[in-house]
């Protein structure tokens, strides 16, 4: 292993020190337009970052210091580290300056590069995993965990799935992964300290570099910013989506059902429809809420030449909509991010689509207040819903929305809360007629195609869909559940 470890070093070294002979921002990227991309993303990458203003970092793959000088304007103590020579030296010669930056020749992988324990608020990298092979990424991850304090922040960009730049290469050693490799190695990652206690990374976010999708329509450069907490410490809401409700498995029986890239109800048939009401210009933005696995967008961003940004909490959905985006070439951009506490600038985009998800958040009144400040003057909202008649539920439908942790509203108390939140030309529209015509055809098709999907699946899996979507059935024909499409628009 050790012998192997050595050749890949190797290997890797000599593919930097081919493209290193021009220590440019070209050669960095990889890319003939890295000029222009650099004066986009750059800021992008560090509006990501969390507070460092006097904080210890460490900035790994620091190259010629695309980075280094931003950060070292706003950090307490900088360590900016390179395995090339002669990229550390220039960045040294550029950013030596900063009295607060020291410059380290160093491989991240060797045994004998140290950090002291819990000493460091952020490790920062822009493009290092994918030159480690798998088992370096691993121990690596271990070990930044150890170096980082409590509370203490990784951040880390990687290209995913493809080569990006334009650069002529004449061999490649890069490892283009799935992003679902980085997640899983940096979410199984604990460590116990000599005391006994137990720390684990926290995901805070994940998210595609907007810059490239607007760019090269390229969704796969990808981030994530992680965060060391006590393993006790509560990750709720989250965890139980990616364990329970949207769980890999899940999320691909309920694609199977709904039709490829959907997770909600109708799939393509009821998005077509209700996108259509929405009158989508070339050029808007369009927010999706709770966007799955990314059906949606792709063909909102397709038909409509329109950019979309499609958020969900669940990690398991985002990684599912980022490999869906291979080869599309269109301009949708993914994120995991709780619509609840995530924030936007005023005016941002010209519409916001959810499909079945604020089913899940028990404050609405705040989050479509959020959702007007969100939109321009004159955006647009589309939203659908599970919901239920007025009154108080029967014992099982209650029973049914605790079990899910579900918020569920009569469709006119829904409208309303639109309303209150200062949104005008509200239609709440009770759709459940359609909802049930669509669960029956989903219904039979899921019959029809009994063998294949015992087989795709198992048995199991097939009973629980054909038992949920006949229960579904069973409480929208008396009444109970209702389905509510819900549209309005900002002054």
């Amino acid at each position: 292993m050790a012998a192997a470890e050595g050749v890949e070093r190797e290997v890797q070294k000599n593919y930097w020190m081919e493209h290193t002979v021009d220590l440019s921002v070209e050669a960095m990227m990889l890319d003939s337009k890295a000029a222009e991309l650099d004066k986009e993303e750059r800021p992008e990458v560090l509006s990501l970052l969390p507070p460092y203003e006097g904080k210890s970092i460490l900035e790994l793959g620091a190259g010629i210091g695309r980075f280094t000088g931003e950060l070292a304007k706003k950090a307490g103590s900088l360590v900016a580290l390179d395995f090339i020579e002669s990229a550390i030296k220039k960045n040294e010669s550029t950013n030596g300056h900063y009295k607060n930056t020291k410059f380290l020749c160093a491989d991240v992988t060797s045994p004998d590069l140290k950090f002291s324990e819990d000493s460091l608020d952020l490790i920062f990298s822009n493009w290092l995993l994918m030159y480690l092979s798998d088992q370096e990424v691993e121990a690596f991850a271990e070990r930044m965990v150890k170096w980082l304090k409590v509370g203490g922040y990784i951040f880390f960009r990687e290209s995913c799935f493809h080569q990006s730049g334009d650069h002529k290469r004449k061999n490649n050693p890069t490892h283009y992964r799935e992003p679902r490799f980085y997640t899983k190695i940096f979410k199984e990652c604990h460590l116990q300290d000599s005391s006994g206690n137990s720390f684990e990374l926290s995901l805070v976010g994940c998210k595609c570099i907007g810059a490239y999708v607007r760019n090269k329509k390229n969704q796969n450069q990808i981030c994530w910013l992680w965060q060391k907490v006590r393993s006790e410490e509560d990750k709720g809401f989250q965890r139980f989506l990616d364990t329970v409700q949207y769980k890999s498995s899940g999320i691909l029986r309920y694609e199977r059902v709904f039709g490829q890239g959907f997770v909600s109800t109708g799939g393509i048939e009821t998005t077509s429809e209700f996108v259509a009401k929405l009158d989508l210009q070339p050029g808007e933005k369009v927010l999706d809420v709770g966007c799955g696995i990314g059906g949606g967008d792709f063909y909102m961003a397709d038909k409509y030449n329109v950019h979309v940004v499609g958020i969900d909490l669940s990690i398991n959905m985002v990684s599912f909509a980022l490999e869906r985006a291979i080869g599309l070439n269109c301009s949708v951009e993914f994120e995991v991010a709780d619509c609840t506490t995530k924030t936007y600038p005023d005016g941002t985009f010209d519409v916001i689509y959810s499909r079945d998800t604020i089913l899940h958040i028990q404050d609405k009144p705040a989050l479509f207040k959020s959702f007007y400040k969100w939109l321009k003057p004159g955006g647009r909202v589309l939203i659908s819903d599970y919901c239920k008649k007025a009154g108080t539920p029967s014992e099982d439908f209650a029973q049914y929305i605790k079990q899910r942790g579900y918020d569920l509203h009569d469709v006119q108390a829904y409208g309303q809360m639109l309303r209150d939140a200062g949104f005008d030309e509200v239609i709440a529209e009770d759709r459940t007629d359609q909802f049930m015509k669509v669960l029956q055809r989903e219904l039979e098709s899921v019959e029809k195609e009994k063998e294949s999907f015992i087989r795709d699946f198992s048995e199991e899996d097939y009973n629980d869909i054909v038992g949920g979507w006949k229960s579904k059935l069973v409480r929208s024909s008396s009444g109970e559940q209702r389905w509510g499409l819900f549209i309005a628009k900002k002054k």
